[in-house]
């Protein structure tokens, strides 16, 4: 694997086995730093995913006022407690939708105005769905990019609680409605249309603060009108189960292969990947770890056998939002048809991740069809290699294409496929050692 005119080549892997650590969870290291943020006291953190979204959400907060130490995956943080520092000039996310989206609930309370913006993939993306109930909650939030998307300009106020159903399944929308609801007087209620990634609500439960969880109901009492006062602790952070998702797909669509990830989340609204892989015929077994009291962690043990076609959609989705690009590679290494459907949240991810998805299938000699909602993938003898892929700056898109193509027939390539970083530092270093000796 050799960087080449900014395209990374990945070459084939005949084999599967050994055992292999992720990184850091990315969605509980963003809401680590937003928490220790708030807090009095200093905040310890061991396992930070020190990716490239999770580093600009570190550099939001110290300009926020917190003080920040790290030292690889440790850190140390400061925080200010519930009154934030006004930063003397826009804070910028990077690719980092939920990075914006948090922090965005977090300003929202406060006495001063703040913009927030990203790079070009990000400030396409739809901020509206956060604009209208933190205005109803009566902070002032200004789209000011193309089509409601970033940057944001936040006014913060004294807020109030209000009952929002949302209208699509977001675990971004719903987190930044809660932290929001930290800083307002009165009750917030919450409503799912589907249950979504429950990280926000497992560590204000933690942190001893009044969150009620009926169904898809979430209802917090806010703190406004006595002052927010959280206390500093230390927080684990287990193994990314997004990035695990990589090799468990590789290991399960690979006939003989046994592979073990080791300490990694198990939060049931983050493993409906496994399901998926079950119902296509992959031999998967979990084994959980001590708790960290607040999320389940443990291993996951894969054979490799030969998968056949499935079904996906519905309430499935949301849990399995990251991995569908995945879902179609496997789906491209599998007998029959693979359907994905009711996944139209992939247009206004980091790419069109339908798009591009399908894009690159096709360019690998498989056979897809593109749906307004998904996509439809028929797996095939033999992958096509020798071909140059595009991520389209998207970190998802980069690495599922990476796991087809070490199933190719011959060594493939990913333009900018460095995009990974964003999610996963140690991934190609990961590649490198998968494609060289299997281990």
């Amino acid at each position: 694997m050799t960087a080449v005119k900014n395209s990374i080549e990945v070459g084939t892997c005949p084999k599967v086995h050994g055992t292999i650590h992720v990184p850091g969870d990315k969605s509980i290291s963003h809401r680590v730093v937003m928490l220790s943020a708030i807090s009095s006291g200093i905040s310890t953190v061991r396992g930070f995913l020190a990716s490239d979204d999770c580093i600009n959400s570190l550099a939001a907060i110290e300009a926020l006022g917190c003080h920040v130490t790290r030292s690889g995956s440790e850190l140390s943080i400061k925080g200010v407690g519930s009154e934030l520092a006004e930063p003397h000039k826009r804070l910028d996310l990077g690719n980092s939708g939920t990075g914006m989206r948090l922090i965005a609930g977090l300003l929202a309370g406060q006495n001063f105005s703040c913009e927030l913006t990203g790079d070009k993939s990000l400030r396409s993306r739809p901020m509206d769905r956060i604009q209208v109930p933190l205005e109803r909650m009566g902070a002032k939030v200004e789209l000011l990019g193309k089509n409601n998307s970033a940057p944001i300009r936040i006014t913060g106020s004294a807020l109030k609680g209000i009952e929002y159903s949302l209208p699509m399944a977001s675990a971004q929308v719903k987190s930044c409605i809660l932290l929001a609801s930290l800083f307002a007087s009165g009750r917030t209620l919450v409503v799912e249309p589907k249950p979504t990634r429950d990280h926000t609500e497992r560590m204000l439960g933690l942190l001893g603060l009044p969150v009620t969880i009926d169904g898809l109901s979430i209802e917090i009492e806010g703190q406004g009108s006595e002052g927010l006062s959280l206390d500093a602790r230390s927080w684990d952070v287990p193994g990314d189960f997004s990035s695990a998702a990589y090799w468990i797909t590789l290991a399960a669509a690979t006939e003989g292969a046994e592979l073990t990830v080791d300490r990694v989340g198990l939060n049931p609204r983050r493993t409906a990947l496994l399901n998926v892989l079950r119902r296509m015929g992959a031999d998967i077994e979990t084994s959980s770890a001590d708790e960290l009291h607040w999320e389940p962690v443990g291993s996951v043990d894969v054979r490799g056998k030969r998968l056949q076609g499935t079904e996906v959609g519905g309430d499935e989705i949301p849990n399995l939002i990251d991995e569908l690009p995945l879902v179609a590679v496997a789906g491209a290494l599998a007998d029959g048809k693979t359907v994905i459907r009711d996944a139209a949240e992939l247009r206004v991810k980091e790419s069109d991740r339908i798009r591009s998805t399908a894009t690159n299938l096709s360019a690998m000699g498989v056979a897809v069809e593109e749906l307004s909602d998904g996509l439809v993938v028929t797996g095939g003898p033999g992958i096509k290699g020798g071909v140059e892929l595009d991520s389209f700056g998207d970190h998802r898109v980069a690495m599922s294409m990476a796991i087809l193509g070490m199933r190719a027939e011959e060594p493939i390539s990913i333009i900018d496929g460095d995009c990974a970083g964003s999610s996963y530092p140690g991934f190609w270093d990961d590649v490198q050692r998968m494609t060289s000796d299997g281990e």
